[in-house]
């Protein structure tokens, strides 16, 4: 056996046999040099960052275009970071699955460090990075709700009420957190960076740099900071903000590739699932396919990313990509598949795109009902992306992907993915939305799933999603079987909701065909199949 730490990397020829292969640099040489002058932190040491970003450093490592590697910041759950991932020595192991059953096993050395900001020594550290001239960019994935600073309301959290009274020292709010570090650069000569968000939803820089600027505007009006501070953070050609679009699926850990790996003779590929229900690892299963589109508005320099595949590019095509992805191509399929996969108590993602009516139900939404209103990126072709996603990427049975995971916060998901599409065809005179069958259908189908109970009529344990509370209010009263006059006034309630839908279903015409898709899919037990094999015929 060989130990998954720098010592056992040595052994190459061990590695090499497993079937693995290793950093083509001199991993402690790397180490050294970041700590030297560090030039890339980053907060969210998950999978999409240490299977995706940190895959991309590795090849320009081992391609001689860097000499630096990464450093991660925990702001929260520290122990994974430090322990999972420290007693690794930061070590990686990467297992990129094809369709076909062969695997890609990779051992990454690119994140050479982490910082436990909870540890006293570490948030020492963090604070002396962010004072040096050579730190470049601090990126971040820690999901869309790592950036909030207010609640449902808008308001400001009482966390972050606390964070802006109290000042820059110790804030516990993470954008509290990087003002607090930014303030210390700006007393360092006003140093340029950049704050780059790679996580996975739309216009993320804005988003990033409104509750950085906000916390920064709050210490200054308590006179905890100088106005000048504001100015500094506020002003992209010191401190900026790209826009980006990922994507790549990195499901949780599957067990099954950590015996594999243990198997091969590596020791040391250990998973934890901690308090917070978070599922964690010092190995990575991925898919091949991954895209990273970022704003090349970078005010200190940057990593060559260019030169590992990422589209360095301008902030138009950024959200071009991000809308063809997010509205068409991608994610609007992933959402149908996942109401449908729960309700019919598919295991996977890929096992539903083996049954017919399923496949063809994503194949029209995504090529005949959103590809009229496609938004072309250019650095990518809409048709050869879409393929992609239906030939290779959903239907990957080596992928561990679940409609549970997928249908997570479904509700704040359809304005988006269905709505955007939706919009486009009621302003176009040349599009008819009679064409409009999937995305209605899915439209009941989430409703129906929202009761409840699956398509067998047995109890449905529904995936985490803010409005499910309301929704089930709404929907008091209807059952399988019940009377249809109470289901389709709990539709009335629901499907002119312009925040849910991005418009109101009724207005645009809409409105009664998914109520009568809901009508149909409540006659009973296997009503939904039923409904779907009727407009999808298997």
């Amino acid at each position: 056996m060989v130990k998954l730490n720098y010592e056992g990397l040595k052994d190459k020829a061990a590695w090499e046999k497993a079937g693995f292969v290793t950093p083509q640099y001199d991993v402690e040489q790397v180490r050294a040099n970041t700590a030297a002058a560090p030039t890339w932190l980053h907060i969210g040491a998950g999978n999409i960052f240490r299977g995706f970003i940190c895959s991309l450093q590795q090849e320009l490592l081992n391609n001689g275009d860097t000499d630096k590697g990464i450093v991660a910041v925990a702001p929260m759950d520290g122990y994974v970071l430090k322990h999972v991932m420290g007693d690794a020595d930061y070590l990686t192991v990467q297992v990129q699955m094809h369709r076909d059953g062969t695997l890609d096993k990779e051992v990454y050395a690119s994140l050479v460090d982490g910082l436990d900001l909870s540890l006293p020594e570490d948030y020492a550290r963090t604070c002396e990075i962010f004072a040096m001239p050579s730190l470049q960019m601090l990126s971040f994935t820690v999901t869309e709700k790592g950036y909030s600073i207010t609640d449902i309301q808008g308001n400001l959290t009482e966390q972050v009420k606390k964070d802006i009274a109290n000042g820059p020292e110790h804030p516990a709010n993470t954008m509290a957190l990087v003002a607090g570090f930014l303030y210390r650069r700006f007393k360092a000569g006003k140093l340029p960076m950049t704050l780059a968000s790679m996580d996975n939803f739309s216009h993320n820089g804005a988003k990033l740099k409104d509750s950085v600027v906000t916390v920064a505007k709050g210490w200054a009006e308590n006179k905890l900071v100088e106005a000048e501070f504001v100015d500094y953070v506020s002003d992209e050609s010191i401190v900026s903000f790209p826009w980006s679009c990922i994507d790549k699926i990195t499901p949780r850990p599957d067990a099954k590739i950590g015996k594999m790996i243990e198997d091969s003779g590596i020791e040391g590929a250990a998973s934890v699932v901690t308090e917070a229900g978070t599922y964690a690892a010092n190995y990575v299963n991925a898919e091949v396919p991954q895209y990273l589109v970022v704003e090349d508005r970078f005010t200190n320099g940057r990593p060559p990313l260019e030169k590992a595949g990422v589209h360095l590019t301008d902030r138009e095509t950024v959200d071009n990509f991000e809308r063809m992805k997010v509205c068409t191509c991608l994610n609007p399929l992933h959402t149908s598949l996942a109401v449908f996969g729960c309700l019919l108590d598919f295991p996977s993602i890929s096992s539903e795109m083996e049954d017919k009516s399923l496949n063809a139900l994503v194949t029209r939404i995504g090529k005949v009902e959103g590809m009229p209103v496609v938004t072309d990126p250019g650095i990518v072709n809409p048709m050869d992306f879409l393929n992609e996603v239906l030939d290779e990427r959903l239907p990957n049975p080596y992928l561990p992907d679940t409609p549970q995971r997928i249908a997570t916060d479904t509700s704040q998901k359809l304005s988006i993915r269905f709505g955007e599409t939706i919009k486009e065809y009621v302003a176009s005179a040349d599009l008819d939305l009679d064409n409009l069958v999937g995305i209605p259908l899915t439209h009941a189908a989430w409703l129906r799933y929202c009761l409840g109970v699956s398509d067998a009529g047995e109890p449905l344990a529904l995936s985490a999603d803010p409005m499910t509370p309301d929704m089930q209010k709404s929907l008091a009263g209807v059952t399988l079987g019940g009377d249809e006059a109470v289901a389709r006034a709990a539709c009335k309630s629901i499907l002119n909701n312009k925040v849910i839908f991005g418009v109101d279903l009724y207005e645009v015409g809409l409105g009664e065909r998914v109520e009568d898709y809901f009508v149909e899919m409540l006659a009973g037990p296997g009503a939904v199949k039923a409904t779907l094999n009727k407009y999808f015929p298997a």
